[in-house]
């Protein structure tokens, strides 16, 4: 397989491991490079089949699974292990392992709300660059997929027609899944890697009062923005996740409030060559596909 390799000139390349295979963007990103004839090596818990891909087990609390799952790779797609509040406990000692197996770009993914250095990823997105001479991490905003797939916001808009959150009339430059894999693609297999962070947004920020309306308006379907007190919205999340991860998640709302996460950036456009979808076109799609 000929591909364009890391120093900008075309090259062969090994395997792509994919951290978090089945998830929202490891799923996206392994469909995408193996579409463009990557070798790639799915890792999930439970080495689930992935189309074009080789599954493998990989769990971040197990140890044991990890050296199996980087034989062979030389570039990686990180996702943090979910709802952990100090993910570098897991992370850090597997990335020193992927360095000395021989992986020599790494792709992280963090968020838009976590700088370098920050809580949980931010430790992270610090530690990479001293890591590998290779990287980049990706900060998207949050996701437009909250709101149709399995996340908590999407599980109440379909029971109850409402969105609750602390983030009062807040906006939120959210993003489509789809366009953060698009940029991971490029992240990982672009040469030369971008050696920066990169934030990832959509092409409008909304509030959540705006996403209520949008819904509304596409699907048909009546759908309100609950305006909750930030310990209110503290203590509904730690009924779903550990509570020093409810808390943080709480924070963030509160920071949305604040306007921390109202802006847009042009991430997107130049890494892929061509604009963020909009949540209203991503709606549309959702409804034409009779979800």
């Amino acid at each position: 397989m000929t591909t364009t390799g890391t120093t900008g000139t075309t090259g062969t390349t090994g395997t792509t491991l994919v951290i978090g295979a089945t998830g929202t963007t490891g799923s996206r990103t392994a469909a995408r490079l193996a579409a463009a004839g990557h070798r790639v090596r799915a890792a999930s818990r439970r080495a689930a089949p992935v189309a074009g891909a080789e599954p493998v087990p990989f769990d971040w609390h197990v140890p044991a699974t990890h050296a199996a799952a980087l034989d062979g790779v030389d570039r990686v797609y990180l996702i943090p292990p979910v709802g952990d509040s100090d993910p570098a406990a897991a992370m850090l000692p597997f990335l020193r392992q992927a360095r000395a197996a021989g992986v020599h770009r790494a792709v992280l993914l963090s968020s838009s709300a976590i700088p370098e250095g920050g809580p949980a990823v931010g430790t992270v997105h610090q530690a990479l660059p001293g890591l590998f001479e290779q990287w980049a991490v990706l900060r998207p905003s949050w996701f437009m997929q909250n709101f149709t797939g399995t996340h908590a916001h999407a599980r109440s808009i379909r029971d109850e027609g409402v969105i609750r959150t602390a983030t009062e009339g807040g906006r939120v430059g959210f993003v489509d899944a789809e366009d953060i894999a698009a940029v991971a693609v490029r992240a990982l297999t672009d040469g030369p890697a971008p050696n920066t962070d990169l934030v990832l947004t959509g092409p409008e920020a909304l509030s959540h009062d705006d996403i209520a309306a949008m819904i509304t308006e596409v699907t048909g379907r009546a759908v309100i923005h609950r305006r909750l007190p930030h310990e209110q919205m503290r203590d509904r999340l730690a009924t779903q996740v550990p509570v020093e991860f409810a808390a943080m998640l709480a924070d963030l709302d509160r920071a949305i409030a604040k306007g921390a996460e109202d802006r847009v950036t042009d991430t997107v456009q130049r890494l892929t060559g061509r604009p963020p979808r909009a949540f209203r076109a991503l709606l549309e799609g959702e409804v034409r596909r009779g979800s």
